[in-house]
């Protein structure tokens, strides 16, 4: 296997990991006060949703875009959406923004399930089901985007897929041999590697893409090829280290004011 393909796993799978537990959390809750029927049944109907939606997408751009412009537009926001994950992960680890507590989390779901009103079509409860349906698709949706750019990019969505998948299986199994919310996962560790992985192959084929300006259109290489991922891993993971502990500096001096 390699470098990218390692790259490739572990993205989609922590990703994939992170976004499980927080929308396991809402079909816990929805099967507990509303029962597990309508909370299952929302849940699997997301989960078919976002199928047709990976495949759609990844045919559609598979043929619409020639592979350096493809390379540019994917690089371009997998860097920006790995910022955000790594810049919500830098304030949480520097103290400067709370860590998501899943078990709150899974308490207000619960709470909100016992007050609402009971509603039944097609033989399930409504709330339950909508509740479910709308935590699991909007959780994956962020799943489906890396599973997609990675995929495509790397010319191998199935092993994105592959990745995602297992990540998701070991949270649910996880889960229900627990019958509780995964509140021990060290989640934002896991947000801070995803950020570092996405910053750090959006970086990588951003670049390769700039090729699309050349005459040629041809994409640009790397020295190294794929080691070069690796360079830009340590490049990333040095900036976030200096970040973290020029932010942890702000809290010790009784600075707790949030970035813009």
């Amino acid at each position: 296997m390699t470098w990218g393909q390692l790259g490739l796993v572990t993205s989609t799978l922590l990703a994939s990991a992170v976004e499980f537990v927080e929308a396991f959390t809402i079909v816990l809750a929805m099967g507990v006060t509303r029962g597990w029927r309508a909370a299952l049944a929302g849940a699997g109907a997301a989960v078919v949703v976002l199928t047709v939606a990976t495949a759609v997408s990844g045919y559609a751009l598979i043929a619409w875009f020639p592979e350096s412009l493809l390379q540019f537009i994917v690089g371009a926001l997998l860097l920006v959406f790995g910022l955000q994950w790594l810049r919500k992960a830098i304030l949480r680890s520097a103290g400067l923004k709370a860590l998501h507590d899943e078990d709150e989390a899974f308490r207000d779901e619960v709470g909100s399930g016992r007050r609402a009103a009971t509603q039944t079509r097609f033989g399930l409860d409504w709330f339950g089901f909508v509740v479910s349906f709308k935590g699991v698709l909007l959780e994956g949706l962020e799943v489906v985007f890396i599973v997609i750019t990675f995929g495509v990019n790397a010319d191998n969505v199935p092993l994105a897929i592959t990745g995602a998948a297992i990540g998701g299986a070991v949270v649910c199994i996880a889960g229900l041999l627990l019958h509780r919310p995964l509140s021990r996962v060290p989640e934002n560790t896991i947000k801070f590697g995803v950020g570092l992985l996405l910053s750090t192959f959006g970086t990588f084929w951003a670049v390769e893409g700039l090729g699309v300006f050349r005459d040629s259109g041809e994409s640009l290489s790397w020295p190294g090829q794929d080691l070069a991922l690796l360079y830009l891993l340590a490049a990333w993971s040095l900036l976030a280290y200096l970040a973290v502990r020029s932010l942890a500096g702000m809290t010790e001096s009784g600075h707790t004011e949030l970035p813009q």
